[in-house]
């Protein structure tokens, strides 16, 4: 298997998903009003959706994959289905539980993530909890997905587990563009387009699991030691990589102290950063789990690290130009995607504060997604752990030391630095123990680089013109230019990098299916 292939078609099926999801929001800033409407729904399907990224992507995909690789390299086909038929069903059965009291809970934990909306706002608190309950079954339909997932990723069908989030954006697009009129208020089709997604995302990847004779079937064991390890690693890799979501969680209590509106824009902004890191740190991250729990199950350290060097490489080669652009490029993006409708200028430079704030620590955050398989891979949870909590408290602190000067950027601002925090501190650890070593040639890789992005950031600045243009212009003229000024940023930092002498081989890796 041709590893940048595999990623080049994950992140190509992950960009198809993220432009849905911004067709998706179009619609929604096109319909529904920046305020208490669409800061009810923006905090209600962020509770959910931190409990998709923690404990479906994050937590249990960390614990999973590894256990499932070492069992498909060492253990029988029979008994490789006996742990996923395990693993499924003690899933099922406690995201039941977990649903169901998440959905009676929703009160309490409306409180929790937004305590100033309880006595100031006791309307916008009230629809809150009403969205909440109906996005809540979302937790488990996601969850299952995140099981077909690992499945399918193990056996080398990652293109399947990339397009399945598309789902969720049809899902939502149709409920803006048919459904919003027909809901009182109409922000509850949201709501509604949430459980919709998740449901149809879960039977999408169905015949797909069965195609590779992994369809879970009923099977109560608790005593199986595969299912007792996933349950011990899964446990502290809550924190591992999910650091960061809960960050922004805890941002959206700040952010509901400030003004009305301020909720909506961390979320336009954090949509657009979501692009690069959705499109490289998945992509390459999805590749990298299985194939690292490969290497360590069959004993070969000198491939892990070689390995491991070559996901951080191709990282940062597309990471660092995405970060720049976003910077550079804040007021043509957010204006071309989401400037309509009741989408006024205010909005759009409120966003622009609060992305310019996100790019910051945008590389960061993609580094997590690579570093952190290098631990999880091989059973270690305890590391990424300590790092986590360490990052999260750290986090808070700038968030009290920014909000009152940049107020919701700042919050933004705080995410981005505590995930470049996070990724130090799991680099560091990965030298210190020995499980990495850097392979010749990095002063010079990182040095290209620089140069490359410095050349595309130059064109971009120079070719956007003047914001106000952007704020004027009809998206017929919009469209087409930011799509130029996108390619043309493309061109110029592929040529520079052919310039400098980087060649499309020199980044081919094979790995065994």
């Amino acid at each position: 298997m041709n590893l940048l292939r595999a990623v080049a078609a994950v992140g190509s099926l992950t960009f198809v998903s993220r432009v849905f999801g911004y067709v998706r929001d179009f619609f929604i800033a096109r319909t529904f009003d920046v305020g208490s409407g669409t800061d009810a729904f923006f905090i209600a399907f962020r509770i959910p959706n931190l409990l998709r990224r923690m404990f479906a992507e994050g937590a249990f995909s960390q614990a999973f994959v590894p256990i499932l690789s070492e069992y498909r390299s060492r253990q029988s086909p029979d008994e490789t289905r006996h742990l996923v038929d395990v693993i499924a069903t003690v899933l099922f059965l406690v995201l039941v539980a977990v649903t169901a009291l998440g959905m009676l809970a929703a009160p309490v934990l409306g409180y929790f993530f937004a305590p100033f909306w309880f006595h100031d706002k006791p309307d916008q608190f009230e629809l809150t909890v009403q969205l909440l309950r109906i996005t809540f079954p979302y937790v488990l339909f996601i969850s299952l997905v995140a099981l077909g997932a690992g499945v399918l990723n193990t056996w080398g069908r990652f293109g399947v587990p990339a397009f399945t989030p598309v789902l969720l954006n049809v899902s939502f697009i149709v409920a803006a563009a048919f459904f919003a009129d027909r809901f009182d208020p109409p922000v509850v089709a949201l709501a509604w387009a949430v459980f919709a997604g998740g449901a149809l995302q879960l039977a999408f990847q169905l015949p797909f699991l069965w195609r590779v004779g992994m369809l879970p079937r009923w099977r109560l064991d608790l005593g199986h030691p595969g299912m007792r390890r996933v349950l011990k690693l899964m446990g502290p890799a809550i924190f591992g990589v999910s650091a960061s979501q809960l960050s922004m969680l805890i941002n959206s209590i700040f952010a509901s102290s400030l003004v009305v509106g301020s909720v909506t824009w961390l979320y336009y902004a954090e949509r657009l950063m979501e692009l690069p890191a959705g499109v490289l740190g998945v992509a390459v991250g999805t590749i990298l789990l299985p194939n690292l729990s490969r290497h360590h199950a069959t004993g070969a350290p000198e491939e892990y690290a070689r390995l491991l060097d070559w996901g951080l490489r191709v990282t940062l080669l597309l990471a660092v130009p995405a970060a720049m652009a976003l910077a550079v490029l804040a007021v043509p993006l957010i204006t071309t995607l989401f400037h309509y409708g009741r989408f006024d200028v205010q909005d759009v430079l409120m966003a622009r504060r609060a992305l310019i704030a996100y790019s910051i620590g945008l590389v960061g955050m993609i580094l997590v997604k690579i570093l952190a398989p290098g631990f999880y891979a091989r059973q270690n949870v305890i590391t990424p752990v300590k790092i986590g909590i360490l990052t999260l408290v750290a986090t808070q602190l700038m968030n009290l030391a920014f909000i009152g000067p940049l107020k919701h950027a700042g919050l933004a601002l705080a995410v981005g630095l505590g995930a470049c925090l996070n990724a130090a501190l799991l680099y560091r650890m990965l030298r210190k123990t020995g499980i990495y070593a850097p392979q010749p040639g990095w002063g010079a890789f990182a040095a290209k680089t620089a140069i490359a992005v410095a050349a595309m950031a130059a064109l971009l600045y120079a070719a956007m013109g003047p914001g106000t243009w952007w704020l004027q212009a009809p998206w017929q003229h919009k469209v087409p230019a930011i799509a130029g000024l996108v390619l043309g940023g493309a061109l110029v930092y592929g040529a520079a990098l052919f310039a400098l002498g980087f060649r499309v081989r020199d980044f081919v890796r094979r790995e065994p299916t």
